[in-house]
């Protein structure tokens, strides 16, 4: 039979040390709280991205819509498209505050969130 080799005591401390240090309950908690807040954090980034691009698309189809709106009352003087111009600025004023409250929002959840 072979004799069993014997290890560096050590090596041994080294890897309990390690051990100890990677693996203790309050490491394992304090690293599993970070992951989740840099979850939430990204969810509210997304949601803040998607309220800018929603934002941005609105503004685009608002101010196609006051061009037109404007082009047409010119030409005809109804008052009917000077009714959509207004509709057209009530699109981009409900629109800035979905942004708004949609980033003081994500805000608040983040600051809320604890972060281990």
């Amino acid at each position: 039979m072979s004799v069993p080799a014997t290890v560096n005591p050590q090596v041994i401390d080294v890897i309990n040390q390690v051990q100890s240090a990677t693996m203790s309950p309050q490491v394992v908690l304090t690293s599993g709280a970070g992951k989740a807040y840099q979850s939430v954090a990204q969810s509210a980034a997304i949601a803040v991205q998607d309220a800018t691009d929603t934002l941005r698309n609105l503004s685009t189809i608002a101010t196609t819509a006051a061009g037109v709106a404007i082009a047409q009352f010119i030409a005809t003087g109804e008052p009917k498209y000077a009714a959509a111009l207004e509709q057209a600025k009530g699109l981009l004023k409900t629109a800035s505050e979905d942004f708004s409250d949609i980033g003081t929002a994500a805000s608040n959840v983040l600051k809320n969130f604890p972060s281990g």
